[in-house]
């Protein structure tokens, strides 16, 4: 739902605001944002499964949601606030992400007996 509605206000509050490179960064934030919302959702759904390992579960969920908080959230800022030095933060969301997804196929392989 947030992803949906940041990208309707940046498709139609922001247009006029900000120049097609920050609109750029913006549109990538919210795209990483829905994509990563839809895998906290399968995360959720393997988690009704019992033989699903709970702790591989758990990282996964951590690591989307700090993922998602520090790549989309820095992009979001500095699309907004212009300010570069914010960039720098967009790579730690990223292993993040990448973390979570990790997390997610060791979950799939691993099964608890």
């Amino acid at each position: 739902m947030l992803a949906v509605m940041t990208g309707a206000f940046g498709a139609h509050g922001l247009r006029r605001v900000l120049d097609g490179y920050h609109l750029g960064i913006f549109e990538t934030a919210v795209r990483y944002q829905m994509y990563h919302a839809l895998a906290l959702s399968i995360v959720g759904v393997i988690a009704a499964v019992p033989e699903f390992s709970r702790r591989w579960l758990m990282l996964a969920t951590i690591a989307f949601v700090l993922g998602i908080a520090l790549f989309s959230g820095s992009l979001y800022l500095l699309a907004l606030s212009g300010i570069g030095w914010l960039g720098a933060i967009t790579p730690f969301g990223g292993i993040a992400l990448i973390l979570g997804w990790l997390a997610l196929i060791v979950v799939m392989l691993k099964r608890e007996s």
